[in-house]
C-alpha cells in the first residue's frame, strides 16, 4: 500500500511524514511536492506534484492508494487547485483521500471556509471514499508573534475576549497519521481543536509568565490591526485576512470543546505553556 502525502515539505507535511514514519515501513509513503530536492531529507519518496499543473497530477499519483490532500496556502486558489488533484485521483484509481479542511467549515464566518466548503462538496461527489479533518487553528499561528510582542512590550490583534481552541502542528500531524492508518475511518468528518482554550489576553500572560516581563494584550480594532500589520511589513491584503481571521476568533469561529483531537492521537494536546517555550526556546 502506497500513502501520498501532499506539500510533504511544508509545515504540517514535514511532521505527517515523521509520524507515518513511526506507523508503516518509509517505503509505503510518498511525497508529492513540487520540489524534490527539498524532500530528500524526509527518507521516503518523493515525486513532483504541482497543483496548478493539471495534466502532470495524475501520473504522479499512479500506485498510490491512500493520499493526504493537505489545503494548499494560495488563498482564492484553492477550490481550482484541490479540484485539480481530486480529478487527478479519480483517474489514478486513488482508493481513499483524507483532507485538512477547516473547524466549522460549513458554518463559520472566516473567509477561508468557502474553500474549503467547496472542497469537501467536490470530494462528496467524487465516488472516491474520504474522510474530512477539519482542523482548528494552529497555536503556531499566534505564537510567531511572540518574538515581535517582546521586542514591543505588548501582544496585539483584534480577536477581543473570543476563545481559541488551537493546537501544535505536531498535534493535527498525528491525527492524520492516525487516520491514514486505520480501518473504518472513511465518511467520518471531524471537528479538531486543543483541550485547552484561551484568549490571547491568556496569551499574554503566558509569554509575561515565562519571560519574566509584563506584556499586556491590546485589543485593537479590525482596521487598526490591519494597519499595523502592514506598518509590520505584510502586504496589504495578508494583513488584511489576519485582522479578518482574529475577527472571526471574537465570534467563537476558532472555538470548540469536543476533544475529538486528543481522543484520535491517544493522549492530550499540547498546552499553550509548551508552545511559547517552545517559541521562546526558537
Amino acid at each position: 500500500m502506497k500513502i501520498g502525502i501532499t506539500g510533504a515539505t511544508g509545515h504540517l507535511g514535514r511532521l505527517v511524514v515523521k509520524q507515518l514514519k513511526e506507523k508503516v515501513a518509509a517505503d509505503h509513503i510518498v511525497a508529492l511536492v513540487r520540489n524534490t530536492q527539498k524532500a530528500a531529507e524526509l527518507g521516503v519518496e518523493s515525486r513532483i506534484f504541482d497543483y496548478d499543473k493539471p495534466e502532470t497530477l495524475s501520473g504522479s499519483l499512479q500506485g498510490i492508494d491512500h493520499l493526504l490532500l493537505i489545503s494548499g496556502n494560495e488563498i482564492g486558489q484553492r477550490k481550482t487547485q484541490h479540484e485539480n488533484v481530486i480529478l487527478a485521483a479519480q483517474e489514478a484509481g486513488v482508493k481513499w483521500i483524507v483532507y485538512t479542511s477547516l473547524l466549522h467549515a460549513d458554518t463559520s464566518s472566516l473567509s477561508l471556509a468557502e474553500e474549503h466548503l467547496l472542497t469537501e462538496k467536490a470530494l462528496q461527489s467524487s465516488g472516491i471514499p474520504y474522510t474530512i479533518l477539519r482542523n482548528g487553528w494552529y497555536t503556531e499561528n499566534y505564537t510567531a508573534s511572540v518574538p515581535a510582542a517582546i521586542t514591543h512590550g505588548v501582544l496585539i490583534g483584534s480577536a477581543g475576549e473570543g476563545q481559541i481552541s488551537s493546537a501544535a502542528r505536531a498535534d493535527y500531524a498525528e491525527a492524520a497519521a492516525v487516520v491514514l492508518t486505520s480501518s473504518n475511518e472513511q465518511g467520518k468528518v471531524y471537528e479538531l481543536v486543543g483541550d485547552e482554550a484561551y484568549a490571547l489576553a491568556d496569551l499574554a500572560a503566558e509569554i509575561s509568565k515565562q519571560t519574566g516581563k509584563t506584556i499586556p494584550y491590546q485589543n485593537l480594532s479590525e482596521a487598526e490591526y490591519t494597519a499595523a500589520l502592514i506598518g509590520a511589513g505584510l502586504p496589504e491584503g495578508l494583513a488584511a485576512a489576519f485582522a479578518s481571521f482574529d475577527v472571526g476568533a471574537s465570534k467563537g469561529d476558532l472555538y470548540d470543546n469536543n476533544k475529538q483531537l486528543s481522543s484520535l492521537i491517544g493522549r492530550p494536546t499540547t498546552t499553550l505553556a509548551a508552545a511559547v517555550r517552545e517559541a521562546l526556546a526558537v
